[in-house]
């Protein structure tokens, strides 16, 4: 079966993050792995764009009920009518997370992450706890998610 990781981050980055995002969902597909995200726009558009360059399969768990709210980029779409609460979806479905910078949102999900003991790796995000991996470039980050879910 493929890795899945997903890549949380804000809906709305400057034109850097989006960059760096973009990469790392080029990475992830690169691997073999399927991109989960929440499906918006910002950091998570930019991953699934990144990944469909690649060649990826990407997976959008959207927090509305209509499936046209995806970004552009997104194979399958997931509604789930749930608001903010999806975001304990996109951490369950994936084996391994990258947080790319974010805000509150992105805390939530870090923090799913470490309550259910998913690896998490972080490009300039919350470090609350020393369980979040730092990583410097996105191919690093994607190198040690990679690690951290093993075979």
């Amino acid at each position: 079966m493929q890795k899945r990781i997903g890549v949380i981050g804000s809906a709305e980055c400057p034109a850097t993050t989006s960059t760096l995002a973009e990469e790392v969902g080029s990475l992830i597909a690169e691997r073999g792995g399927v991109l989960i995200t929440g499906g918006l726009s910002g950091v998570m558009e930019a991953a699934c764009r990144g990944a469909k360059a690649a060649g990826g399969l990407t997976v959008g768990i959207l927090p509305g009920f209509d499936a046209y709210e995806a970004n552009p980029f997104v194979d399958i779409p997931i509604v789930t009518g749930l608001s903010h609460a999806r975001n304990v979806i996109v951490v369950r479905s994936a084996e391994g997370i990258i947080a790319i910078e974010g805000g509150y949102g992105t805390l939530s999900e870090i923090a799913f992450a470490l309550k259910i003991g998913r690896p998490i790796v972080g490009i300039n995000t919350w470090q609350v706890v020393p369980q979040i991996i730092q990583a410097r470039d996105a191919k690093e980050a994607v190198r040690k998610i990679f690690e951290a879910i093993g075979p």
